[in-house]
């Protein structure tokens, strides 16, 4: 075999090995969106996967004829298995109870036959190199496209085309991987390759027929798993958002979990926002750390003494959704258009590490702590960070998950900031949406709690009043603090706390 030939099937090895952990995580990404519990689902993803290539391994022993075409049969499965998976998941997810039996099995049937392929190759490839040049020609290529797969996964295959145009590509690129096998194998493929070319033709041919049709696809699978219509999605580097409708209301799903409901988002906001604002006594500086869709803000613009709002939110595809979308926009009171509002597109941890601004109240509305590059915005880190811009009469508060559903994770963020110097109140609401949830009230010194409205928020409110003010701060006895660990950057305790506990609830 010439040179020519030697590299186009070092280039297989490449596709063969990028594809099959594009697969892997394609998997464990569509298993934490659906079913939460991130972490878990991650890590038996990844331990299904790497178990199933050694099995597939194992197996290709008993593979002693036909080696070429046994190849190109396993490249065309791998494709139409593979290519399939993330659209296939999702309708499964919408109507089956076993959904997780499915995963793992799909996830086990692709890593065996990815572990198939490297072994077939090889073995092709002996005849033609020395052991020792085969055996470190081929693993380069194969943590090559590990490599291609880790950085073009998350940079740009999931912000640009999203899970299912995903799958459906790399589907087709292994298709045509197996096909162009049929030519370039063709010395050392016995019998007819007729039937195999057909198969190819076909596999690629359904693969791109679903991909001119992903958007209807993905649409199709998102309205099984969403109560009402879908208005709106958009898949950005940092997450998938989804707004839907129904009547006069609508909801926002970041990643599958709800944001907020239109008809009671006012509960929600009310009750992170006036809290703080009311302690910090007439606040000229405003900081908001996530609150991309202008809620927080809206509430904020309603005490007179506010100069300037810096708002931080990471997503700039968030924050143009609220100011572009008609429905949120109204419902925001075209927040983001406040000449005192300045908007900053960045990592809240980074941003704070490197501002040098102080402010006389921070509102903190992060999405819940599900995965570790959320968890790290409830550290004793961060909060050591915030307390530092903190003036020293301001006041914080942070929404703080449910202290019915997460009782730990909730006491958990409480002890956090304790341990980051703060002097805490914590306080609850009852959102229909989402039950009760929880939020803290954080300052630099012991202080009672808010327990009148300014004159000037009174008949600007909905829900809070005096009273309803005053009753937030109690708190009932199964709500009560249990012991916790505090959360740090390198033990990321929340996050662990929290997916155990909605775990139950979910």
């Amino acid at each position: 075999m010439n040179r020519a030939p030697l590299f186009l099937l070092y280039f297989n090895v490449l596709v063969v090995a990028t594809c099959g952990l594009i697969y892997e995580l394609l998997a464990g990404t569509l298993a934490s969106y659906v079913l939460g519990d991130s972490v878990t689902q991650f890590s038996l993803v990844i331990g299904t996967y790497l178990s199933a290539l050694g099995v597939g391994a194992w197996l290709s022993r008993f593979i002693v004829k036909r080696l070429a075409r046994a190849f190109v049969e396993v490249e065309l499965a791998v494709a139409l298995l593979g290519g399939t998976s993330a659209p296939l998941l999702f309708f499964a997810f919408a109507h089956l109870r076993w959904f997780q039996a499915l995963l793992f099995a799909e996830v086990f049937a692709i890593g065996v036959l990815v572990g198939l392929e490297l072994p077939l190759l090889m073995r092709i490839l002996r005849d033609h190199l020395d052991f020792d040049d085969l055996v470190s020609r081929v693993l380069a290529f194969d943590y090559i496209g590990a490599l291609l797969a880790s950085l073009l996964f998350p940079l740009f295959l999931i912000p640009h085309l999203g899970l299912v145009r995903t799958s459906l590509v790399f589907g087709i690129l292994n298709a045509l991987v197996g096909l162009w096998g049929t030519w370039l194998l063709r010395p050392i493929l016995t019998g007819r390759v007729g039937g195999l070319r057909i198969r190819g033709v076909f596999v690629v041919g359904l693969l791109a027929a679903g991909l001119l049709r992903a958007d209807r696809l993905t649409d199709l699978a998102e309205e099984e798993m969403f109560p009402n219509p879908i208005v709106y999605t958009r898949t950005t580097p940092y997450q998938r958002i989804v707004v839907t409708r129904k009547d006069a209301d609508f909801q926002l799903f970041l990643n599958g979990n709800l944001q907020f409901n239109s008809v009671d988002e006012y509960r929600y906001h009310e009750a992170l926002v006036h809290p703080a604002l009311i302690a910090a006594r007439a606040p000229r500086t405003v900081l908001v750390l996530g609150g991309g869709d202008g809620l927080a803000a809206r509430e904020i613009f309603k005490h007179a003494s506010v100069e300037s709002v810096t708002l931080v939110d990471i997503d700039p595809q968030m924050t143009s959704l609220a100011d572009q979308f008609p429905l949120l926009r109204e419902l925001n009171r075209d927040s983001l258009h406040d000449p005192r509002l300045k908007l900053v597109h960045d990592d809240a941890l980074i941003w704070l590490e490197q501002t040098r601004e102080i402010f006389d109240a921070v509102i903190v509305d992060f999405p819940d702590p599900n995965t570790f590059a959320l968890g790290k915005l409830y550290t004793k880190r961060f909060y050591q960070l915030l307390r530092q811009r903190l003036s020293p009469e301001g006041a914080i508060t942070i929404q703080c998950t449910s202290p019915l559903v997460a009782r730990s994770s909730y006491w958990c963020i409480v002890r956090t900031l304790e341990a980051a110097g703060f002097k805490v109140a914590p306080y609850q609401a009852s959102v229909p949406s989402f039950g009760v949830w929880g939020y803290v009230l954080a300052r630099l010194t012991v202080e009672p709690n808010p327990s009148q409205l300014p004159d000037e928020l009174r008949g600007q409110l909905r829900f809070l009043n005096d009273e309803t003010l005053r009753s937030l701060f109690d708190f009932p006895e199964d709500f009560a603090a249990v012991p916790v660990e505090i959360n740090r950057l390198d033990n990321q305790m929340l996050v662990r706390y929290y997916e155990a506990e909605w775990k139950r609830w979910n």
